[in-house]
């Protein structure tokens, strides 16, 4: 290498200092590429950091609202599906007698249709009328699923008690037999529930307490009668 012994041993290559010398040529590139000295820097970074730990507080609220509203969905869940089972059970025991009174026989039952999802399920209704063995609710007449629609409904009346119901040509579809034997049903809760009728049906208007209507004795002007079916009577034996 033409080189003496006093050269080489002032030169000798040192692997490690090699590697600090890149090491430090890397970080000065580094510190270069940051570019001028921020002397703001301290200041935004508080500033910043304010931000950031007022959002993340934000952020830690609302996580922990989230949570308490789920835990609150989730007791309301059970206790609603406390309850539904509940007023479903009670409504089902009621609507074995209101639909043998209705059908003068027969049986019904609500059935769930997804039983392990109370929330969800969807409720169906089995019944059997006498003397009929249809399967498909579909197949009846008009007039019976109106007649298993208003049992359903006085179940729902028999188990939570209302003072005050409104029908409005409920009887509609039924023929005179069943309007009859709706109205004296329709009697017998009358002292514990005020109904009012809206009906065209005379099977239905001989049972009622008291009558309203709309007369014209002039043409073009309308006036609202009311009688009382009893009083009414009473003159017409007098008379």
């Amino acid at each position: 290498y033409q080189m003496t012994y006093e050269y080489a041993l002032e030169n000798i290559y040192d692997v490690e200092q090699s590697d600090k010398k890149d090491l430090v040529l890397k970080l000065r590139q580094e510190i270069q590429a940051l570019g001028n000295v921020n002397l703001d820097a301290p200041e935004e970074y508080e500033a910043v950091n304010e931000r950031y730990e007022f959002l993340n507080k934000q952020l830690q609220d609302l996580s922990d609202s989230r949570e308490k509203l789920l835990n609150v969905i989730h007791e309301l869940d059970e206790i609603m599906e406390v309850q539904f089972i509940d007023m479903f059970n009670r409504i089902n025991d009621e609507l074995q007698t209101v639909f043998k009174k209705l059908f003068n026989g027969g049986r019904a039952r609500l059935v769930l249709e997804q039983p392990d999802d109370i929330l969800n399920t969807g409720v169906d209704i089995d019944v059997q009328p006498p003397g009929k063995s249809v399967q498909n609710i579909r197949l009846f007449s008009g007039g019976e699923k109106s007649l298993i629609a208003i049992s359903v409904l006085f179940s729902i009346i028999n188990a939570r008690h209302v003072p005050l119901c409104i029908f409005d040509e409920v009887e509609a579809a039924l023929d005179q037999v069943n309007v009859e034997r709706l109205a004296s049903y329709i009697q017998e809760l009358a002292d514990d529930t005020q109904f009012i009728l809206i009906t065209h049906r005379p099977g239905t208007m001989a049972r009622c307490d008291k009558l309203y209507g709309v007369t014209m004795p002039t043409q073009g002007v309308s006036s609202l009668l009311s009688v009382r079916l009893d009083e009414a009577i009473e003159l017409r034996e007098e008379s």
